[in-house]
């Protein structure tokens, strides 16, 4: 599934609630929402209508009321917004923030030691230098300067 998953920062919030309760109603994504983020029922409704026309969540009648599911689990949407963030950088520059990532979050030692068998796989596999996939002049690599100087 090459699907973008395309959705705003508070619609994350919504989601995250969904993949924690694995299904919710309005009312109790509401609830958590609120403590968290004072938003009001209203605000939620809404981007949970968003996200129900984006094909994110699906809702079951229930009664009255609604009951909602994610159609896309957790670890593919982190992991397709997560890549996608590399789409934006040169591959050059993959390293350096993947690098720059790591040493801006709080890690477990289960964490690290998960790194470091990553890069044990990765290091079996690894080039002597990394070909740039950009247009010309839309990075800073060497390899496309025409004798431009900034």
């Amino acid at each position: 599934m090459e699907e973008k998953t395309n959705i705003t920062e508070a619609e994350w919030e919504v989601m995250r609630v969904v993949w924690s309760l694995h299904q919710a109603t309005s009312k109790e994504i509401s609830g958590v929402l609120q403590t968290k983020k004072n938003w009001k029922e209203a605000t939620v409704k809404t981007l949970i209508g968003r996200l129900v026309k984006k094909g994110m969540l699906n809702a079951k009648p229930d009664g009255k009321r609604y009951l909602y599911t994610a159609t896309i689990n957790e670890t593919d949407s982190v992991n397709a917004v997560t890549n996608g963030l590399f789409d934006f950088i040169c591959n050059k520059e993959r390293g350096k923030t993947i690098a720059n990532m790591i040493s801006e979050a709080t890690l477990s030692h289960d964490d690290i030691k998960l790194l470091e068998q990553t890069l044990a796989e990765k290091k079996k596999e690894a080039v002597d230098e990394v070909e740039c996939n950009c247009a010309p002049g839309q990075c800073k690599c060497n390899s496309h300067r025409h004798g431009h100087h900034h």
